[in-house]
């Protein structure tokens, strides 16, 4: 299919910003004559920035910070909008703000204009009209530009916005554009343009405060919100001021003890927003191409007897809720909640690692870790999709696939273990999840290429990160607490390398024979042997111990078969030591805290997970839930009461790594998994593994075959369950071993059993 793209020209304003210095918000507009009504108008659009389009005075679309956010020296997204109803016979006008946005703003750190020192816009609107005519209106030199009330807007910095400097009608044919000045044609940045697949930013809900406070002069000044939840998006205000009032918006996710907003976390993110009133009549406002990570808000500025009202705006990408998760226990509930909006909050047309300081970038091992959980509670097919094209065009000539996608401000050429890792195992989660071929079958050249990488230039005799030919060996176990004062842990590099290395070749035997490449599977399967055998000859003693005792270091051998068969109750026992010895609590990093739960289930120690999983003192998942998190931390220690806020340097309170949990409370606590032979759920696996204090779990799923669920409730020795099979599936129970079933596979529809524990009397 042809470009919609081939008449166009690129243009921006003349203004141009400095690389600290942002300049106010250009609009663009271009007037038009049609002789005739309109049978078929569509718009297509794009901008090497962040757009918003109007025509004749009506808002296109619903999108919010369009195109996205792509590596913009290779692509660039598009959208198509039927606007028909918009245009009439006669006069209209096509008007477009533009913004800095992802393009040329502030991104990652202090620094702006990582990819170019102005937005540029690209636009063309075809026309046809009930006579049969058709016209072309395409962005070119007969365009015209103006600021306007938009004086900043930037993603990290905030917005202001001077309601007094509005040109009513801009967007109108009616408008005088007189004092307009011409556009400045801008180079053609020579990249794709590739129609929009990926799942758009949008408006999804609004929350109302649940508390406010004055705050006394000498603290903040002003109104202090609470909006009850941590979330990213901004504040929509209502206000009846005199004119020239200025309101300051300012942001934060916690409190200082005197209730003022700690702000010291946002490091140069500053998510101040400002607005100045025009006065008179009510009015209301809300930025457009910025988002804040907060649950607090001071609005300030006002007079005492001026109304105000303010609404928070749920911004997040567009992927419906299709999982659902409860329990017997509040706290654990609470907790699924906080995984819940940790990923809103995050997944924002990359997962970003948190969307509140000046960084918000696509770290690829967050995104690992969390991508099972993440395609359990919401639909994120396309959203992955986008992203692993985002991973191909950040990889290296040689194969070597960075840190953080799109690859910007890191300045790292190969993420290390765990972290580039999520160019294999991101596609083959959301193939296990969905059923979605596509997504290996398109990204497999790129993983062949990150092997080859991998042995070339990262191994010595199979073993990942060795020292003599990668000194620096990836991230190691992130914010591990083996890890003071550092922030990579003590688990060996070499050891987190050679485990993930051996999983990658394991997982690349398996997508091969999904795709019918039968020669690559025998390949990878006997790399996969060469691999665990050089990880044991390194890390495991002839007793069967690791050479490192870490929580981490044991999680993940186990969880990726590395120890021997005869020695993984020896393994397993080495890591319950280590729990006991903490009093059952984690000390895993990001890189350990996925697999731990799974690698005491193995070695059958259910009773030591789920003391972990319900250990509400810190460290641990339930100290946050304890101490009124609303999402998932990114440090365990992020704030203890001995010792207040952790560095303020790297602590956010919405980071939903540590929420890699939610996958196993879904497959293990209530029960509901898919068979990776039948993936997508085309063959349900229920395996309710009660424990701890729950006596009741339930969750469900909109699979691709339908709606699947468990229910069960434990009462004295019997177990209740309800299982749900939709059309096109059949279901596979693996009751617990001390309940037995005769019952073992399942049609579709709902089945209700009652299980008696094995030693109960008849």
């Amino acid at each position: 299919m042809d470009s919609p793209f081939l008449s166009t020209q690129w243009i921006s304003s003349p203004l141009r910003g400095a690389p600290r210095t942002p300049v106010p918000v250009p609009y663009f507009r271009k007037s038009f004559e049609l002789h005739a009504p309109a049978r078929q108008a569509t718009l297509h659009i794009t901008a090497l920035g962040v757009y918003e389009a109007e025509i004749n005075g009506q808002r296109i679309g619903d999108h919010v910070l369009a195109p996205g956010w792509t590596d913009y020296g290779k692509r660039v997204a598009y959208q198509s909008y039927d606007v028909t109803s918009a245009i009439k016979a006669g006069a209209n006008t096509l008007g477009v703000i533009l913004a800095d946005g992802w393009f040329s703003g502030f991104l990652a750190w202090d620094a702006r204009q990582h990819y170019g020192d102005r937005p540029q816009l690209a636009a063309v609107l075809t026309v046809q009209t009930l006579d049969g005519a058709v016209t072309e209106i395409a962005t070119d030199l007969t365009w015209k530009t103006e600021t306007g009330p938009i004086l900043l807007s930037d993603m990290l910095r905030g917005e202001s916005y001077d309601a007094t400097l509005e040109q009513e009608g801009w967007s109108g044919p009616e408008f005088d554009d007189s004092a307009w000045r011409p556009v400045r044609l801008a180079p053609d940045p020579a990249i794709s343009l590739v129609r929009s697949a990926a799942p758009p930013v949008r408006r999804i809900s609004e929350l109302t405060p649940v508390a406010s406070r004055k705050m006394e002069p000498w603290l903040d000044g002003g109104v202090r919100f609470d909006f009850g939840q941590n979330f990213s998006g901004r504040l929509r205000v209502k206000i009846r001021a005199k004119r020239g009032t200025t309101l300051t918006l300012r942001h934060s996710e916690v409190l200082n003890p005197d209730g003022t907003l700690y702000e010291e976390n946002l490091r140069t993110a500053t998510a101040v927003d400002h607005y100045t009133c025009r006065g008179g009549e009510t009015e209301t406002w809300e930025p457009r191409f910025t988002f804040h990570g907060f649950r607090y808000a001071n609005v300030s500025g006002m007079a005492e007897s001026d109304s105000l009202e303010v609404t928070g705006i749920v911004l997040h990408s567009d992927t419906p809720l299709i999982g659902s998760f409860s329990c017997s226990h509040p706290l654990l509930n609470k907790l699924q909640s906080n995984i819940v909006w940790g990923q809103k909050s995050n997944f924002l047309e990359i997962p970003t690692d948190c969307p509140q300081r000046d960084e918000r970038l696509g770290w690829t091992g967050d995104a690992q870790v969390f991508a099972r959980t993440a395609c359990f509670n919401m639909d994120v097919r396309g959203f992955f999709r986008k992203w692993m094209q985002d991973i191909r065009d950040a990889q290296k000539p040689n194969g070597a696939v960075p840190p953080v996608a799109p690859d910007v401000a890191v300045n790292i050429e190969d993420g290390g273990p765990a972290w580039a890792d999520a160019t294999i195992i991101c596609p083959w989660t959301v193939y296990l999840c969905y059923g979605d071929t596509g997504i290996l079958a398109d990204h497999y050249e790129s993983m062949e290429r990150y092997m080859d990488f991998l042995a070339n230039h990262r191994c010595k005799d199979h073993i990942r990160s060795h020292p003599d030919v990668d000194p620096w060996g990836g991230f190691g176990d992130w914010l591990s607490l083996d890890s003071a004062p550092k922030v990579e842990g003590t688990t060996p590099k070499d050891l987190i390398g050679t485990a993930f290395y051996a999983n990658n070749a394991d997982l690349m035997a398996k997508i091969a024979l999904v795709l019918g490449r039968r020669q690559d599977a025998g390949k990878y399967t006997a790399l996969h042997g060469r691999i665990v055998q050089a990880f044991q000859r390194r890390f495991v003693t002839a007793d069967g111990l690791l050479t490192s005792g870490t929580q981490t270091a044991y999680a993940i051998a186990l969880h990726f078969g590395l120890i021997p068969e005869a020695h993984r109750a020896t393994a397993g026992a080495a890591l319950v030591r280590d729990i006991e010895k903490r009093e059952f609590h984690l000390a895993t990093g990001f890189v350990g805290t996925p697999y731990i739960l799974d690698a005491l289930e193995s070695t059958g120690h259910l009773d030591i997970a789920y003391k972990l999983l319900e250990q509400e003192t810190f460290p641990s998942w339930l100290f946050p839930v304890k101490n009124g998190a609303t999402t998932i931390w990114e440090r365990w220690d992020g704030w203890t009461p001995e010792k207040g806020f952790q560095d303020k340097s790297m602590n956010s309170f919405n980071h939903y790594a540590y929420g890699a949990v939610g996958a196993w409370m879904y497959r293990t606590v209530a029960g509901l998994d898919t068979d990776p032979i039948a993936p997508g759920y085309r063959r349900i696996i229920f395996r309710p593994r009660p424990g701890g204090s729950i006596s009741h779990a339930q969750a469900s799923l909109d699979a691709p075959c339908g709606r699947t669920g468990i229910r069960w409730t434990l009462e004295d020795r019997a177990l209740a369950l309800e299982l749900t099979v939709p059309k096109g599936a059949e279901g596979i129970l693996s009751a617990p071993p001390d309940f037995p079933s005769e019952h073992k596979t399942f049609g579709p529809g709902v089945h209700r059993l009652l299980l008696q524990k094995a030693d109960a009397p008849a």
